[in-house]
């Protein structure tokens, strides 16, 4: 008599008619539907018939991260240091014969396609495993470990003929790459490199290592926390996405690329070297994030002529606002003249706002493409001549998303209705006076977003001034979240008042979340 179970299994395999319509269908769609199912259960399944026990040796698709996390190490934030880990329990030298066993058991016919762990292990082990992976001609390999010491790259990758993605993170306390020629001497198939926790005390410079000799199929290149690391070039002809992180050591960057489309680079540079540099030519690239990076004693964007969205944002010490440092930004934003969509953190407004707008007065190019603009800042008055001189540099801009950054050490006034009634304030003065310069933006705006807006006088002046002059103006939405403004009666009578302001367009809406 058959059990439950086992009929659950008769009709899941053979369905109504008795017809096991499941185990007919070719090895490469059971494989498809296999990759969605852990590896365990893949597994478990090398039980019901010789079929099945082929599809598992021949399985090319070995995603072990869901049954051998490392765990609660340090992060990649934290600097290496000479202490070291103790040796991985028994549950995770467990996991990783399990791993072993299968790599082992694979039919030797069957190449692998896709190979990833993660683990808390030995170099030893973890050297042998990646070359077991390799000899079976593994397309992808994705590692992430944490080993008793520092561990050498692994050579065997090098040398692949197979290999197209190679990922590798040390999560504690990293790794050493080899020297450069036995690294030039590899890679030829290789289209993604990650690397993760690269120990380059010894060999402080990678100028010669990113070429198109050395990596000639290289598409996408991912370096994080590159400690020791001061100068790097790139100039991999088909690269298209580079993404440089946690390198707070480099001194110089040099990125060139016909094909390069997307750049990402931050927490970058050393703050407290007073001759870093940044060189950048990549006149097909549309993507540019620049974030929390020290500002670099120059800075040179040629050619990014195809340049769409561009994200730029700096870590400010207080002697970073020299001339020297202020002529650096003002050529790094020069060169993102062709933006669309544009994002300027708290310290560009900053930055833009200082030495008498210094940067204002020496930048090249307005930004004449920009249609979309969002920028976070602190929204002091002194912040007010670098904000007005964005705005005048916009002149065709068609959204503008204010991010107000509220600094609660500084004093600030709430709106009052009876003083506006009186001759005109500071603020609104400033803004009146700036009606001429902004001409061309006022007549294009037609979306105004202002996130943390809590009915400051400044934040007030700014909106009235806009929907005073904006004859384009179509939405304006003000977002004050869930901020704990006090009298709520009081805030409704305030934006009753807004309500009520002189409009240039008779198709403003305003509302308020």
């Amino acid at each position: 008599m058959k059990t439950r179970s086992a009929k659950r299994k008769k009709f899941w395999f053979e369905g109504e008619n008795g017809i096991d319509r499941i185990t007919d269908l070719p090895d490469v769609v059971l494989h498809h539907i296999l990759f969605h199912l852990p590896i365990k259960t893949i597994a478990q399944t090398s039980v019901l018939s010789k079929r099945w026990r082929s599809l598992w040796s021949s399985f090319p698709d070995l995603d072990f991260t869901s049954i051998n996390p490392i765990g609660s190490v340090p992060s990649t934030n934290i600097k290496p240091s000479n202490e070291k880990r103790s040796s991985p329990d028994s549950s995770s030298a467990k996991r990783m014969d399990f791993i072993s066993q299968v790599l082992a058991l694979r039919n030797k016919h069957s190449d692998i396609r896709i190979l990833r762990f993660r683990a808390s292990l030995s170099f030893s082990r973890l050297n042998g495993l990646i070359r077991r992976a390799v000899r079976q001609n593994v397309q992808e390999l994705d590692v992430e470990v944490a080993t008793d010491d520092y561990f050498n790259f692994p050579r065997s990758v090098i040398t692949s003929e197979s290999l197209r993605v190679f990922k590798l993170r040390s999560r504690y306390p990293g790794f050493r790459l080899p020297p450069p020629p036995v690294m030039k001497g590899g890679f030829r198939s290789l289209h993604t490199l990650s690397l993760s926790l690269v120990i380059l005390y010894s060999q402080p410079s990678l100028s010669d290592l990113f070429t198109d000799s050395s990596f000639p199929r290289l598409k996408k290149l991912n370096l994080d926390a590159c400690f020791g690391l001061k100068h790097l070039k790139v100039s991999c002809l088909v690269l298209e996405d580079l993404t440089l992180e946690n390198c707070f050591q480099l001194h110089g960057l040099e990125v060139s690329g016909a094909k390069l489309k997307r750049l990402q680079v931050a927490s970058c540079f050393d703050a407290y070297f007073d001759k870093s540099w940044v060189k950048i030519n990549a006149p097909s690239l549309r993507i540019m994030v620049w974030e929390y990076n020290a500002i670099t004693e120059t800075s040179s964007l040629e050619n990014l002529i195809s340049v769409h969205e561009a994200s730029i944002g700096f870590f400010v010490l207080h002697e970073d606002k020299s001339v020297t440092k202020l002529q650096s930004v003002s050529n790094l934003l020069s060169g993102l003249s062709r933006v669309h969509c544009l994002t300027l953190e708290t310290q560009c407004v900053e930055m833009l706002s200082s030495k008498n707008n210094y940067i204002a007065n020496v930048m090249q190019y307005p930004f004449n493409n920009l249609k979309s603009l969002e920028i976070q800042t602190g929204f002091n008055k002194h912040n007010f001549p670098g904000l007005a001189y964005l705005f005048k540099s916009s002149p065709i801009l068609h959204t503008l998303i204010l991010k107000i950054v509220n600094d609660y050490k500084i004093e600030r006034r709430k709106w009052n209705k009876d003083l506006w009634d009186m001759p005109t304030s500071e603020e609104e003065q400033f803004w009146e006076s700036q009606t001429q310069s902004l001409k061309s933006f006022l007549n294009h705006l037609s979306v105004l977003k202002i996130h943390g807006f809590f009915e400051y006088e400044n934040e007030v002046s700014l909106a009235k001034f806009l929907l005073k002059h904006g004859k384009a103006l179509q939405e304006v939405t003000l977002f004050s979240g869930n901020c704990n403004c006090g009298d709520s009666l009081r805030r409704q009578k305030i934006r009753s008042q807004m309500m009520g302001f002189s409009r240039a367009s008779s198709n403003a809406k305003i509302a308020f979340l």
